[in-house]
């Protein structure tokens, strides 16, 4: 395919066949070779110690799904999965993973010894910068660590945990190459800082000549309480300067000269006109361009160019997200990493959910070369000369393409991906001067590779299969890096340190520290390659499940001490009553083993319900109770489902009652017989108030055996037994319902209280349930002739026109559960008598309050606080619309 120039980079390396700007090697083009081995030869442990593993809690992943209702028949309640789910996002995020996003180790190289600096966070919560130095004496590298055996640490003054560390090092600064006596005792050899959720700390990092010994010193920090710090870096032209950019945009310039050391830090805020500002945008990083008033900001949907070198700021737009729709058709698709790049200081990397970018600050929206990575969630990205990755070898051959080529390492920290991405100018291979060409032929060398930094895994078919399947064997709330050991940090040491270490490699390459997430700092070198290795199966490590230690979760010394008991719920009932059979499945249990509910007489049960029944008219004979005679327990609102509810539990009979209420005594029989590891079984206690059964509004059960409490049975179970006994044995057919029992006693109920109450919302409300009997004369309704004192009524929630019940506004309406019944209290003479009890009150409801506790005198300093409160009471009901209207439907008045 022939294209044009400008048109050769808008096809991404990997998305086809076709990629214009991708070469191989070739005689032409010697490009060498550009895979990177580990040698498992050179594999050495530097320092290991257990208190640095991460201080980090990794929760379970749970899906939103897994917390949302929803069964299948549809139950009588909506499920709200189909509505609430939409709202999360399907991608996979753990909250374990922000901490690991960002390399956690950094090395500064000494400019004139054979020492190299590491650092990286560390304490109970990463609140602290931990170092030490590596010092390479007798063709090895030795730890320099305290006076303990452990790192030296380095307090920000704070408990939050660093996200990220930034160093900067010092080129010549410092060191006069050699030891003789100076000045200063201590000698900087480089700046970094540190970055936590809201706030910036830099440091110096210098070589104590008197102790010999590193250290480093805090110079300041920088508190933003409004907002939290997105990305700090360092500038690569003023040695002092550094920026901060905040997750609301604004920018801010910093400069280590102008700033008091043991004060907080006052930086310059960069007045920057983001025009297209969106809340919905996520700020991501900045970087220093080719001036250093010239900055690079990348926003999740775009990536801008800041000129600061005038007056008044300008901004422009070098890349937007929209421009890779064509390769990354995804909706979310949002970029995720910048980087500066190589050859110089006009380039930059950045890295979206699907494509590599590598673009010119010259040529706005127009990328210099593409690839698509495939990785997942890319979010570490350094740009390195390929002659860092090649270095010490004993062929020449390739030196013109290690000195011209350049590589991106990008990956994933978390999910343990890293790729190599070569690149390079071709017309360094055809000797064509550069100098006056913006784009100097920029291409990809060879394919992208993958780099294994963990260094001892083996690529071979069977090992990859074994680690698949232990990853699928996980339970899905776990995920397989906290069980895992895996790379949180690496730096790659200088070639100079390198070289003194080892002998020269065929064709050049690396040598990389590492640290791992069990605490190990380990060292090995890599090797340039033509192919990846691949170990046979005879040379493969222990055929063993790769994840078979959990390293993430905070470790113990001491043993789990309680014993482990594991307690199984039989769930038989309830999954037929889900389904629609508890009829069928019950009748089947009662003819296997059928047991009579009087093989045992339990007089204080039975004398206790009794006496509840009595109180509310309901008799030892209760063969035809009135119907009105359940609404004499209605004194508190209830819905009329739940009045069909209690009067349904009325017309059971004493025995199947006395097998829903038992005594703690008996509860404690029962779980014994059942099971011999005892369990704690918490019921509700039967209030000594009169009420009938299931008994609303109650309290816990004391831990005492003389209490009645209950039900233990739920009332489906005790209607299919009712019916049962009722001489329904042939009832396996399934024809008797129990929601088709208590539909019809709810319309029982519905009748009765259309003539006993007042509707509070007009005459029409129960034209479909409510029938007149005022005409019956078969017979007469108790009340009937009488004032109503009860109210019918629906709580305001519930007060939504017909085409609110609408399934886009979630609004759910059962006729069962809106309509309310509410005793009127009745009218009380208003001579000024003495109030010493709980009726003080009842002038300020309109509902009839009841309280379960002992009867007290009010006291004269009680009396007054009442008097107080009735006041403040008063003038809010007055105030207040919709409670006067309330009143005057019920007929309450105050006095």
């Amino acid at each position: 395919m022939e294209l044009s120039e400008e048109w050769k980079s808008f096809f991404p390396v990997g998305s086809s066949t076709v990629a214009p700007l991708l070469l191989s090697n070739s005689p032409s083009l010697p490009l060498g070779p550009l895979l990177f081995n580990p040698n498992p030869n050179s594999l050495s442990l530097l320092f290991s110690s257990p208190s640095l593993l991460p201080s980090l809690y990794c929760p379970p992943y749970l899906l939103p799904s897994r917390f949302l209702l929803s069964s299948h028949p549809p139950s009588i309640l909506p499920s709200t999965a189909s509505s609430i789910a939409s709202l999360f996002s399907s991608t996979h995020q753990n909250d374990a993973a922000p901490p690991f996003l960002r390399n956690r180790l950094h090395v500064l190289t000494y400019p004139h010894r054979p020492y190299a600096l590491l650092l990286f966070p560390a304490g109970s919560n990463d609140h602290k910068l931990a170092f030490f130095t590596l010092r390479f004496k007798d063709s090895r590298f030795h730890t320099q660590l305290d006076t303990k055996g452990d790192p030296f640490y380095a307090s920000t003054g704070s408990s939050h945990r660093i996200l990220n560390i930034s160093v900067n090092p010092v080129a010549d600064f410092g060191f006069t190459g050699c030891d003789d006596e100076d000045d200063d005792a201590s000698r900087v050899i480089g700046y970094l800082l540190a970055t936590t959720l809201y706030s910036v700390h830099w440091f110096a990092a210098r070589h104590n000549q008197i102790l010999d010994r590193p250290s480093v010193v805090c110079l300041g920090d920088k508190m933003f309480k409004t907002c939290p710090v997105a990305h700090a870096c360092w500038s690569p032209h003023i040695l002092e300067e550094s920026v901060v950019l905040l997750e609301s945009g604004q920018l801010f310039l910093f400069d280590l000269e102008c700033c008091d050391s043991g004060a907080g830090f006052k930086g310059t805020r960069l007045k920057v006109p983001w025009n297209d500002s969106s809340e919905s945008k996520v700020w991501l990083s900045c970087e220093f361009s080719w001036h250093p008033r010239i900055l690079v900001v990348a926003r999740s949907d775009a990536v801008f160019l800041v000129d600061l070198r005038l007056k008044d700021c300008s901004v422009s737009c070098l890349m937007k997200i929209e421009t890779l729709r064509m390769y990354a058709p995804d909706e979310n698709e949002r970029f995720l990493a910048l980087s500066r790049a190589a050859p110089d200081n006009f380039y930059f990397a950045v890295v979206s959910s699907s494509v590599l970018l590598l673009c010119d600050v010259r040529k706005p929206l127009v990328p210099v070369l593409q690839w698509v990575h495939g990785i997942e969630g890319p979010t570490f990205m350094s740009v390195l000369r390929l002659s860092d990755l090649r270095s010490h070898s004993r062929e020449d051959a390739f030196k013109l393409a290690s000195e011209s080529g350049f590589c991106i390492m990008l990956g994933s920290i978390w999910n343990c991906e890293f790729n190599i991405f070569c690149y390079g100018s071709i017309l360094s291979f055809r000797k064509e001067s550069v100098t006056s060409k913006i784009n100097p032929a920029i291409c990809a060398w060879e394919l992208p590779v993958e780099i294994n930094l963990s260094g001892h895994e083996c690529h071979c078919g069977s090992c990859l299969l074994r680690k698949e399947f232990s990853k699928d064997a996980l339970p899905e709330w776990i995920d397989w890096q906290q069980k895992k050991e895996i790379v949180l940090g690496f730096c790659i040491l200088s070639n100079k340190l390198a070289a003194s270490l080892c002998e020269p490699d065929e064709n050049g390459g690396f040598t990389l520290i590492r640290l791992t997430s069990s605490g190990r700092f380990e060292l090995q070198r890599y090797h340039a390659s033509w192919a990846q290795d691949r170990n046979l199966v005879e040379d493969c490590p222990d055929q063993i499940l790769c994840l078979n230690t959990h390293l993430l979760y905070p470790t113990s010394d001491e043993e789990y001490k309680f014993p482990k008991n594991y307690n199984y719920l039989k769930l038989d009932y309830l999954e037929s009553y889900a389904s629609g059979g508890l009829t069928r499945f019950l009748i089947r249990k009662l003819k296997k083993n059928y047991k009579d509910a009087h093989d045992k007489e339990r007089t204080e049960v039975h004398e206790l319900l009794c006496e509840k029944l009595n109180a509310c008219g309901f008799g030892q004979l209760r063969s035809c109770p009135a119907v009105t005679s359940v609404f004499n327990d209605v004194k508190l609102p209830a819905s009329l489902h739940e009045v069909a509810l209690r009067r349904l539990w009325a017309d059971l009979p004493m025995e199947l009652l006395q097998l829903a209420f038992l005594s703690r005594a008996e509860c404690h029989e029962v779980v014994g017989n059942l099971d011999h590891n005892r369990v704690a079984l918490e019921s509700l206690a039967v209030p000594n108030l009169p009420q009938l059964p299931p008994f609303f509004l109650r309290k816990s059960s004391p831990h005492s055996n003389d209490y009645i409490v209950g039900p233990v049975i739920p009332f489906p179970v005790l209607l299919v037994l009712n019916k049962f006994h009722n001489g329904g044995s042939n009832m396996e057919g399934g024809e008797f319902s129990v929601e088709t029992e208590l539909s019809l006693k709810y319309k029982e109920v519905m009748q009765v209280a259309g003539e006993i109450a007042v509707s509070a919302y007009g005459p029409t409300h129960l034209d479909d349930h409510a029938v007149s009997l005022a005409e019956d004369g078969e017979e007469t309704w108790a009340g009937s002739s009488k004032s109503k004192s009860f109210l019918l009524y629906r709580p305001v929630s519930f007060n939504l026109s017909a085409s609110d019940h609408v399934h886009e506004k979630s609004v759910y309406s059962d006729t069962n559960y809106d309509t309310f019944i509410s005793h009127v209290p009745e009218k009380k003479s208003t001579e000024q008598t003495e109030s010493v009890c709980q009726e003080i009150f009842d002038d300020l409801s309109p509902v009839e309050l009841r309280f379960d506790a002992p009867v007290k005198k009010l006291e004269p300093q009680g009396s007054k606080a009442y008097d107080l409160l009735k006041r403040q009471m008063s003038k809010w009901q007055e105030n207040f619309d919709s409670y006067k209207e309330f009143c005057i439907q019920s007929r309450f008045e105050k006095k």
